[in-house]
This record gives structure tokens, sequence and C-alpha cells, in this order.
């Protein structure tokens, strides 16, 4: 996990400091995001990077915004959560057997990180697998995270491309799964819908919760 003082990404550290007197008044929290869920849980489920008025704002991955108002509740549904999620890190949700991260750590402009920055906070992300010793499955939100994930593990994108519903088995035995993102703009345009989000989060509880995984 980065310091709350990171200064790898100079374009990222100057945008939450040009703002940083609005948002400490406010009381956003403006620094990197730390991971969300139990360290020995099996699933690791990564996003793109901290939403403006989301994770950047609550310090909890995919907290404030229209994606996790659809992540959560779907997690809890398949029974990898438990609480009344309520957009807000002192609501008592907690994640079970999954964690949540992203693949940046800190909010972008315009949500959009540069290759640079995924390369520089890509350390964080491989950190993360290392450090999971019960780890069973990726769940890629968004292509962004899928390929930031086939990096962190140094293994070609091309031998595995990335599609909604995809379920890749990867050498090391871990298993990623590909979702598009549960943004507002996916399921506004109907590029996602929550059907097959949840499909998607139902072959992760499938993996998870399997007595007959090796």
């Amino acid at each position: 996990m980065p310091s709350l003082e990171c200064q790898r990404c100079p374009r990222l550290v100057a945008f939450r400091q040009d703002n940083i007197e609005k948002w400490q008044t406010e009381g956003w929290y403006n620094a990197p995001v730390p991971s969300f869920g139990p360290r020995n849980a099996r699933a690791l489920m990564v996003g793109l990077a901290p939403g403006l008025r989301g994770a950047n704002r609550t310090g909890r991955p995919f907290t404030g915004d229209y994606a996790g108002d659809l992540l959560y509740p779907t997690l809890k549904e398949f029974g990898l959560a438990h609480g009344t999620y309520a957009a807000d890190p002192d609501d008592g949700f907690q994640l079970d057997d999954v964690r949540v991260t992203n693949a940046v750590r800190c909010v972008p402009p315009q949500n959009k990180p540069t290759p640079e920055e995924f390369s520089k906070c890509l350390q964080y992300l491989e950190a993360e697998i290392i450090s999971m010793a019960n780890l069973r499955a990726l769940f890629a939100i968004g292509g962004d995270a899928h390929r930031a994930i086939l990096t962190a593990l140094a293994l070609r994108k091309a031998d595995y491309p990335f599609r909604h519903g995809a379920v890749h088995q990867l050498p090391s035995g871990l298993v990623l799964i590909d979702s598009y993102h549960c943004s507002r703009y996916n399921t506004n345009t109907g590029r996602l819908t929550p059907a097959m989000f949840r499909d998607a989060v139902a072959i992760l509880r499938d993996i998870v919760k399997s007595p007959q995984w090796p």
C-alpha cells in the first residue's frame, strides 16, 4: 500500500494538491486509497482507480458512487458480504472472502490514469496478490483492470483477451474472471446490465465457495 504522502505520480499528486483546501474543508479523504476486505480472502476484485466523488471522498474503494451501489449489494446477494451498505466507510458493511482494490490508488483527472501511472502503481497490485495466501480468483472490473492484473502477473495479454464473463485459467492455478466496469455510464448505455454483472459475480462465488478447489 502506498503511503499517504506517496509522490510517485506527479500529475496525480498535483491534482490532489490543487483541490486540497476545498476537499479538506469538506472532509474528503483525498489520498491513496487502501484496499477493502480481509487479506485472507480467496478472491481479489480489481478496479481502475478511485472515483472523484467516490473513493477519493470516502477513502474506501467503490464507496460513494454508482459503481459501489451495484458492486456491494451484488456481493451481499451472493454471500460475499454482510451488513448494510450505505455508501459510507462507517456503515459497518463487511466483505466475506473477498477483497477489493484498484490498479491505481489515487484519483486521476477525468478518471483516466496514464500508462505511466499504471506502471508506477503496479508494485502495489503485485504485492497485494502475493500477500493473499488463500487467493483462488481474481476479478477484473473493466478492461484496464484486466490488463493491469496480467501485467502484474507477467502474463501476455494476447493469451487472455478481455471479454465480459470470460473465465481464464492462469498458469499459477489462479482464475481470472472478467466483467465490464460497473459504472453508471456502462449501465446507462446498456453495455452492462445488473443481470450481466450478477452472472459474473456468480462465477466468482462458485469458485470461492467450491469445496473441490485444490
